[in-house]
């Protein structure tokens, strides 16, 4: 008989990450130290509920084009006031870098907020000029994702902006999510599922995408990250060495990380 799958425990991460309960506040510390000295304009509006709000911030002189940061949290908690600081290596190369934050559930599906985060890019891009180069963690790695498949209606003046997608650790078949106990706030089905997951979606546009994930990270989230690279044609994959799935996302605070060039370099 094969060994029944713990789904809970397979999508957990902060009991399998060395001190894995302090990152929340080191992130909140390290963001709130960042927004204090940067240029910026912050709770921006791109709709009426309280948490359809987003940051951005300015490099010095004229932007090279547009970065947007799409926090993760499963789709439950957090939202943009943690992760300031990753602007950071965008920032010293140029760009000017957005971050919104997005309802979560229970109060909204998980299809809502993918709608929050179409509204959201639409919103960022009146407020910057040039290329637009997204990603994000996690859950906001299955909405950067999703926002190059071809069911979520972006104004062409905007998707003709989009230069490169770069999902990191990105949940990207949520059927799994199914077993798990989270779904008593996702209320998601069969159909929910697989209708909100990038790697069931056709054809995406036309954007180069590259897949980020840890080799260190939970078996599911390898999974996740290959499926998606397998799923797209020409999708490029990088695993790397190490890095678990909180500090998978550190290389975005400096300019010259790997993270960061694979994210801007050539646009």
């Amino acid at each position: 008989m094969s060994e029944q799958i713990d789904w809970d425990d397979a999508y957990a991460n902060i009991p399998y990450i060395p001190d894995g309960e302090s990152y929340p506040q080191r992130w909140a510390e390290a963001a709130a130290e960042f927004r204090a000295g940067a240029r910026a304009e912050l709770d921006l509006p791109y709709g009426d509920h309280p948490r359809q709000r987003f940051d951005l911030f300015y490099p010095e002189g004229e932007a090279r084009g547009l970065a947007v940061f799409i926090h993760g949290g499963y789709w439950l908690k957090f939202d943009k006031s943690l992760w300031s600081h990753l602007a950071a290596g965008p920032l010293a190369r140029g760009w000017a870098v957005a971050m919104p934050s997005y309802r979560l559930a229970p109060e909204v599906r998980i299809a809502d907020i993918t709608q929050d985060a179409r509204d959201a890019l639409v919103a960022i891009a009146e407020h910057a000029a040039g290329p637009i180069a997204l990603t994000g963690h996690s859950a906001g790695g299955h909405l950067t994702a999703r926002m190059v498949c071809p069911d979520v209606e972006l104004p062409e003046t905007v998707a003709a902006r989009l230069a490169r997608a770069l999902p990191i650790s990105p949940v990207t078949d949520l059927r799994p999510l199914l077993n798990t106990a989270m779904n008593d706030d996702f209320r998601m089905d069969e159909a929910a599922a697989a209708a909100e997951s990038p790697a069931l979606c056709p054809a995406p546009r036309n954007v180069p995408v590259k897949v980020w994930v840890g080799g260190a990270e939970r078996p599911v989230f390898l999974d996740q990250a290959r499926w998606l690279a397998e799923a797209w044609p020409g999708t490029d994959l990088h695993i790397a060495p190490g890095l678990n799935h909180f500090t998978v996302i550190e290389g975005l605070t400096e300019p010259d990380s790997l993270l960061t060039r694979d994210l801007l370099d050539g646009l």
